[in-house]
């Protein structure tokens, strides 16, 4: 299993909409092949940052399934213009139980 790891940094005044975006954005996530779950987590420290955590089964799910899609267009739509900057993401494999 792969848990991918995006640090997002919404513009200022737009963490609301965001959310709302996000709403909607992880059900086209959710209906992926490979797709196990996800979290998005909000900083205490930071109001405009989130972490999102997505659980996928192998990295291909994620790297070519999902972007390779017409789904991944869709969500580029609903959420890449809050970005500032534009996120990393990392992908992680569990070393210990």
């Amino acid at each position: 299993m792969i848990l991918e790891i995006a640090m997002l940094q919404i513009r200022p005044g737009q963490t609301a909409a965001f959310e709302a975006a996000f709403a909607q954005a992880q059900t086209i996530i959710a209906s992926m092949k490979g797709y196990v779950q996800h979290e998005l987590q909000h900083c205490s420290e930071d109001d405009h940052k989130y972490a999102l955590l997505v659980w996928w089964n192998t990295l291909e799910d994620h790297a070519v399934g999902f972007r390779g899609s017409a789904q991944y267009q869709e969500w580029r739509t609903l959420l890449h213009h809050f970005y500032d900057p534009f996120p990393t993401v990392e992908h992680f494999t569990k070393v210990l139980p």
